[in-house]
């Protein structure tokens, strides 16, 4: 299955075989020692360092609730009358089905698969980029693509790829989708990268997104709760990408409307789930410098407590 996709899930590994992810692990350290494959959090890729991108119908299956979680969370960052860009993969396929609802919004895209999720959205006005389809992502690709987003200006680009880190930032397996994905950066002034925790700490051929052209990470909750992970989130903090948790069966709220305490951070009066001491906001357990619940500062052990919305911002310690 690694050798077909370039990449497979524990979760995804466990169903077909018809056994516990915590054999299923056990097998896969043992094919590791072996050089048949490289772990990851939450599954294994080719051995060499690089991970492959698999085909459409592999990614619909990889993390699909985590995909959804982000998605939810990633929605509620799209205000009415917005202009945003969004690139190919399935999890943008996700945030546009959402994104359906919200009025006066224009979605510039080179993704067939955002594009259909859009088309029967009466209030949305959907442009396409031009250029040569690829097939294996429904993307459109190319220097027409490319060229067609010249003097493009946008508030927001959702991106999502192959693999992030702090030292190399966001990138892909695919050289022509790295090109268009970098031209949709340029014409955005903030950049949101989705991405589920099993493309942390992964690196792939092509750099996307540099570490420093990242405003904002949507990841879901457990990249917190690993060890490796969570390193690559403090990493990534400490480089000042701010860092949202979605949890796992979050509601999505309507767009455009505050997704728990990081939506007003300059605001004086309580949030919330602020939590107020005996004298006030500067009494003990309270004041501006106590944590939110579910935010999670560097050194914490384990996620954020269930049901909460859980963020973590550039700087918090």
């Amino acid at each position: 299955m690694v050798r077909a996709n370039g990449a497979v899930s524990l979760r995804e590994l466990a169903r077909v075989v018809q056994t516990s992810e915590v054999t299923v692990r056990r097998d896969v350290r043992a094919l590791e020692a072996e050089g048949l494959l490289d772990r990851r959090h939450g599954g294994a890729v080719l051995p060499g360092g690089f991970s492959r991108e698999p085909g459409y119908p592999q990614k619909t299956h990889l993390a699909a609730a985590e995909k959804s979680a982000i998605a939810d969370l990633a929605a509620t960052m799209v205000e009415e009358g917005d202009q945003v860009v969004i690139g190919a993969g399935t999890t943008n396929q996700e945030l546009a089905r959402r994104l359906a609802r919200v009025p006066g919004l224009t979605v510039v895209t080179n993704s067939l698969l955002v594009a259909q999720a859009l088309a029967h959205a009466n209030r949305v006005e959907v442009v396409m980029t031009g250029g040569t389809l690829r097939g294996s992502n429904y993307a459109l690709v190319g220097s027409s693509a490319e060229q067609s987003l010249n003097g493009l200006r946008v508030t927001k680009a959702f991106i999502s790829g192959s693999g992030l880190t702090a030292e190399r930032g966001l990138s892909t397996a695919n050289m022509l989708s790295a090109s268009v994905d970098r031209a949709l950066v340029q014409s955005a002034t903030e950049v949101i990268i989705l991405a589920d925790h099993t493309k942390l700490g992964a690196d792939s051929m092509f750099q996307t997104v540099p570490t420093d052209a990242i405003t904002r990470l949507v990841t879901d909750e457990q990249a917190a709760g690993n060890d490796p992970t969570a390193r690559e989130l403090d990493a990534l903090a400490d480089c000042g990408v701010q860092i949202s948790l979605a949890p796992l069966g979050l509601t999505a709220e309507a767009p455009g409307h505050p997704a728990g305490p990081e939506r007003h951070p300059q605001q004086p009066q309580q949030q919330p789930g602020m939590r107020r001491g005996p004298g006030g906001p500067g009494g003990p357990g309270g004041g501006p410098g106590a944590p939110l619940p579910g935010q999670r500062r560097p050194g914490m052990a384990g996620g954020p407590p269930p049901g909460l919305l859980p963020t973590r911002l550039a700087g918090a310690r």
